[in-house]
């Protein structure tokens, strides 16, 4: 049986997430992001970026989404991959509510900033692999 409350700590701890989009051909998009501003446990991530970054365009065509989590260690990798779909919210409440002091650098106008966005990923299952041993898991 999958320990859900360990993987999702496991996550906590990465300081880089992978996100993937589906462009208007059909082909996965991959890019590196900082680790998601907030969770919930292993349902619900949010990350901050651009408005007019090309994934927006490619979330809101097509909101089917995968968010990757890995560690590599000397000897040991350990990889999460959740499955789902990511929303783009752009309302101020939600925009505040994962705001930092430091996202100026990012975003000139500060909070009410109409560049800033927050993509809200939503995980239906996901797949973990760890020590040469890989297991399928559902989120509820």
């Amino acid at each position: 049986m999958m320990d859900l409350l360990k993987i999702s700590c496991f996550i906590k701890h990465q300081k880089i997430a992978f996100i993937c989009s589906v462009d208007d051909k059909g082909f996965p998009n991959v890019k590196a992001m900082l680790r998601p501003r907030k969770t919930d446990g292993l349902k619900e991530f949010y990350f901050s970026t651009n408005t007019s970054s090309m994934r927006i365009k490619q979330y809101l065509n097509n909101p089917n989404a995968c968010v990757y989590f890995y560690y590599k260690g000397l000897i040991k990798y350990t990889g999460v991959m959740l499955r789902g779909r990511m929303e783009v919210l752009t309302d101020q409440k939600t925009k505040d509510m994962i705001w930092r002091k430091g996202d100026t650098v990012f975003y000139k106008g500060g909070v009410t900033d109409p560049d800033y966005c927050v993509l809200k990923f939503t995980a239906e299952d996901g797949r973990f692999y760890c020590d040469l041993k890989t297991e399928n898991f559902a989120i509820d």
